[in-house]
């Protein structure tokens, strides 16, 4: 009875270890404002490279830019940026290739780096759809001047 009561023991110890699932690779830009020197970096390095499953910390002083890669939660990841007192927010730009219209009010950044613009929800669509369905042969509550 010692041996398989001992037995059964590891078993359910080794299932338990199974069940654990491993959080996914994940990379985490953060724009994080007032990184004015190398002190204030090196700050910041080693705060989010203490975090358990932060494989790499890169941080752009000239964009501002701090990119996290490793097996972590991105909360956490931002909860620790914000014990350096500093501004912190998701990496808020995206190549103005991505965006339909570049210029509207809120994408144009001044601040931004070259290339960039805020990445916002597009208005101009959902009037542009109105248009097309209005005259579409497929809707036939549509225009009657058709």
């Amino acid at each position: 009875m010692g041996v398989q009561g001992t037995f059964e023991y590891f078993s359910d110890i080794i299932k338990s270890v199974r069940k654990k699932k491993r959080k996914q690779f994940t990379t985490v830009n953060l724009k994080v404002t007032r990184i004015d020197c190398d002190g204030c970096a090196r700050k910041l390095k080693s705060i989010l490279s203490g975090l358990k499953g932060v494989k790499t910390v890169d941080v752009d002083m000239k964009s501002q830019k701090v990119t996290v890669t490793g097996f972590m939660d991105p909360k956490k990841v931002i909860e620790a940026a914000k014990t350096t007192k500093k501004t912190v927010e998701l990496w808020p730009y995206v190549p103005y290739t991505m965006v339909n219209h570049p210029y509207i009010a809120g994408a144009y950044d001044k601040k931004a780096p070259p290339n960039l613009v805020r990445k916002v929800d597009d208005p101009m669509t959902a009037i542009e759809e109105q248009y097309t369905t209005m005259f579409s042969d497929d809707n036939p509550a549509g225009c009657s001047i058709m």
